[in-house]
């Protein structure tokens, strides 16, 4: 597999990071993931104006070389590179403080720099689970107060998902001060009353690009959506629930901690948005659009 790091093109195996790197040491560091189909980037716009957002919340600089046009023709190369420009897949980016040693918890000397990994994996969208239904878990939500970046501090994320994997559920949902923020590793939607709800996009959870873009879808399929957050409680009266993310695109939720959801099936907004979603993917990319130099 070839990965661009650090500036280069190398063989994955050849890609080692420092001991002393602030990714390794400190969870110091954030990243995106892309979705790439018929090896055009979707929505890649989004996911580096996320990316930028979260590098200056966390005053992470990066080189001047390192354009939104050159992370985009790295990662185009690394898809074409591995023969990943038929069918879906997912790119990962990562950027962290870099190394720069002895261990200390301030950040290094000015000029340091940046470690940075871009790789690319197939990927099968799990269309099997999405027909029946999944089911989630909720769980604490014992994450630090910035949810909102994309940080790769994600310990409290990887206990979540465990604990949904050993209850052979598709995702843990996070309660935090009796309400549902979010998923470990997707955002949430219910329908209640036939009104579309989600947590707001505040500092409680990450701003989701797939989560953006059904906001915008619902309002044009005239679905009524109101950001606010819903309670356990309410999960078990909803019409209908579903998680969304990159990879997940639309998942409907048909049982919450054992019990049902709705009729048990998956809904028909859930159907439409994934539908409205499949469309903009598939959908040609502008000649123009987000082309690098």
């Amino acid at each position: 597999m070839i990965v661009f790091f650090n500036g280069t093109f190398i063989d994955k195996a050849q890609a080692t990071v420092s001991v002393d790197d602030r990714g390794f040491l400190f969870g110091d560091g954030v990243y995106e993931v892309f979705r790439a189909t018929e090896g055009e980037l979707f929505a890649a716009d989004r996911h580096l104006r996320r990316l930028a957002r979260g590098l200056a919340v966390l005053e992470l600089a990066r080189p001047a070389a390192l354009t939104d046009a050159a992370l985009l023709a790295a990662a185009r190369r690394v898809l074409d590179d591995n023969a990943l420009t038929r069918g879906d897949a997912l790119v990962y980016l990562q950027i962290t403080r870099g190394a720069a040693g002895p261990r200390a918890h301030q950040f290094p000397p000015a000029g340091t720099p940046p470690t940075v990994y871009l790789a690319a994996n197939a990927f099968t969208p799990p269309d099997d689970v999405r027909a029946r239904g999944a089911s989630v878990v909720t769980t604490p939500d014992e994450r630090w107060g910035r949810c909102d970046i994309k940080s790769i501090q994600l310990l409290p994320n990887v206990l979540a998902k465990q604990r949904a994997v050993r209850a052979d559920a598709f995702e843990a949902v996070f309660v935090r001060d009796g309400r549902i923020t979010e998923g470990a590793s997707a955002n949430l939607f219910a329908v209640l009353g036939g009104t579309l709800r989600t947590h707001p996009a505040d500092h409680h959870i990450l701003p989701g690009i797939t989560r953006e873009i059904l906001l915008e879808e619902a309002e044009q399929l005239g679905v009524a959506v109101v950001e606010t957050a819903v309670t356990p409680k309410d999960l078990a009266n909803a019409e209908e629930v579903f998680v969304t993310s990159t990879s997940a695109d639309v998942m409907p939720v048909v049982r919450v901690d054992g019990r049902p959801v709705g009729g048990g099936q998956p809904g028909p907004v859930a159907q439409r948005l994934h539908t409205a979603l499949r469309a903009l993917r598939t959908r040609p990319a502008p000649a123009a659009a987000l082309r690098s130099p």
